[in-house]
């Protein structure tokens, strides 16, 4: 008998850290697992504020089909902001609205990637890209990132072996691994790119929440006509909302609204409408230095209990904003296998496994930092040392 399911699917890997989050419900277990916001800094009385101006300003309006592409008083504040803060021209015309960055990825895959297409992408790379692209079926082209960004050498390689359409990036506070790409890798890479049909996707999630060095050039300033670009106010105001948007030239454009036409219609209509008008009633600049503050605590609060207790063997990044670090244990450990007894020690983490497309063992794991606070931290961070120690 034949499958229902399409091909397609055979191809996407489940989501590791859904799976994981799981076995973390467990109220006794610290978790450094998710990729979660911290909620007490969710503007709750501002939201409901923005929300009754919409209902009684906007009701029946707030509450009906709109365009395709976003509500343009919003897609406006997007073009203005990329223009104060990043230096950029972007016309609305080029902004869409999307049901978070993921539908970004989703609509890129569909609009751009052919079944075994080659992409590139980081490794360590996003998950939720890694999966978002199974869908279509890509064949991912690694390329390695450190502490400095991208490996220049293999990225010029992969480009001249396989002409790919797409690569895929974090370059800011990246996802797993925190690392920012710095100015002259940046350089390096956007002169490899120049000249070639590889459209650079910048995910930057995570930009605003810088805590320590100076801001980095965008890849669009760079390399304007090979640059896409993602954005959300997941990580900045609310995730439920589900609201991010992508940046794309006419050409792309036009194809991603067809595609989107044909997805949802457009993007909840009613949540645009109550993030314009938080945005128009607050300070999004003052909420973001409260969000910054506490998450550069929580950072130094993990990485002085890694320095207190770690063993000296494992390795570990030192992130200037984001959410995230990541770490290394000796070659000869496996973080997967480490995972399975933090669980018995109730004290959860992500194994690198999934980040890497060639689902190998690896010896590194993912740590999140914005969800716990200090106390919590330090105790979570003893236990997963004393683990770590025993597993040796």
């Amino acid at each position: 008998m034949n499958s229902i399911f399409s091909d397609r699917m055979n191809d996407v890997p489940q989501s590791f850290i859904r799976e994981i989050l799981k076995v973390a419900v467990d109220p006794s277990i610290i978790s450094f697992a998710g990729g979660l916001p911290n909620p007490d800094l969710f503007p709750v009385d501002e939201i409901k504020t923005a929300t009754q101006s919409v209902l009684e300003n906007y009701g029946v309006d707030a509450l009906q089909y709109s365009n395709t592409e976003g509500f343009a008083p919003l897609r406006e504040f997007i073009s203005r902001r990329y223009k104060e803060k990043q230096g950029l021209d972007i016309p609305i015309k080029n902004i869409l609205i999307t049901t978070g960055s993921q539908q970004g990825l989703d609509l890129l895959g569909k609009v751009i990637i052919n079944e075994n297409d080659d992409l590139i992408i980081e490794e360590p790379g996003y998950l939720g890209a890694i999966q978002a692209f199974s869908v279509y079926r890509a064949r991912f082209r690694p390329v390695p990132v450190d502490e400095s960004g991208m490996d220049c050498d293999v990225l010029k390689d992969t480009i001249k072996q396989y002409n790919p359409k797409l690569m895929y990036t974090v370059p800011s506070f990246q996802n797993p691994s925190g690392i920012t790409y710095t100015s002259e890798n940046r350089q390096r890479v956007a002169d490899i790119i120049k000249g070639t049909r590889t459209f650079l996707i910048e995910d930057n999630p995570y930009g605003d929440l810088r805590f320590e060095g100076s801001p980095k050039s965008s890849f669009a300033s760079l390399i304007p006509d090979n640059t896409i670009l993602l954005g959300s106010f997941s990580k900045t105001i609310v995730p439920a909302f589900r609201l991010g948007w992508v940046v794309a030239p006419d050409h792309i454009m036009e194809k991603m609204v067809i595609a989107k036409q044909a997805a949802d219609l457009h993007s909840n209509y009613f949540a645009q409408r109550v993030i314009h008008q938080y945005l128009m009633d607050f300070d999004l600049d003052d909420h973001v230095k409260n969000i910054v503050k506490l998450y550069r605590s929580q950072k130094q609060a993990m990485i002085s209990s890694i320095q207190a207790n770690f063993p000296d063997d494992v390795k570990y990044t030192n992130p200037e904003g984001g959410m995230f670090l990541w770490a290394s244990l000796p070659n000869n450990c496996f973080a997967m296998d480490l995972f399975n007894e933090a669980i018995k020690e109730k004290v959860a983490f992500v194994p690198g496994d999934p980040f890497y497309v060639d689902g190998k063992k690896t010896n590194t794991f993912r740590l999140n930092y914005t969800s716990a606070d200090e106390a919590t931290i330090d105790e979570g961070i003893k236990r997963l040392a004393k683990v770590i120690k025993e597993f040796k």
